[in-house]
């Protein structure tokens, strides 16, 4: 997968009952993904299959979220988040995505699992939408992507504390 997907601005939906599942090597390499989850990204199980899972990054969504995840993900616990997919053909889609460390039998991380399921539309639009595109536009002012990510993480934080809370439970709440 070394071609490089422009997004089309079409957004792809999926059944409320739908629970797109993937997991992911302790890397984030791709080692097994549902039928719902293939379908929506338009990939096949053998494109998918060893493919970092970045590459379903949509290039809109800000990194800041990404380094709050990997932050929960790194200190062993669930991480939750609102993310902005990008399926093969440029498409994208929304998910309200839980994703849990897989340990083996000594303890040790050996992987993810993330599920996903469809986000509240209402929330998307008047919450997510606005805060995603207001972190991407800080993190992209900046020519050097780490003074980027950390402009938009400090925005992220400032927000945040102003409401007491954790990204975490902010999401759980919305």
């Amino acid at each position: 997968m070394t071609t490089t997907i422009s997004p089309t601005g079409i957004e792809r939906l999926y059944d409320d009952t739908q629970i797109l599942v993937s997991r992911t090597d302790k890397d984030g390499y791709i080692t097994y993904c549902n039928e719902y989850f293939r379908d929506i990204t338009g990939y096949e199980d053998r494109s998918l299959l060893g493919q970092p899972h970045n590459c379903l990054r949509h290039p809109e969504m800000p990194r800041s979220i990404f380094k709050l995840l990997w932050d929960d993900l790194e200190a062993q616990t669930d991480a939750f988040a609102y993310m902005l997919n990008m399926a093969s053909n440029g498409d994208h889609f929304w998910a309200f995505t839980h994703i849990t460390p897989s340990k083996d039998e000594t303890g040790e991380v050996v992987g993810y699992e993330a599920s996903r399921r469809v986000p509240n539309r209402t929330t998307l639009r008047e919450v997510i939408e606005p805060l995603y595109k207001e972190l991407h536009d800080i993190e992209s002012r900046f020519d050097d992507e780490e003074e980027g990510l950390k402009a938009g993480n400090d925005h992220l934080a400032s927000l945040l504390n102003e409401k007491s809370t954790s990204y975490r439970r902010f999401v759980l709440s919305l």
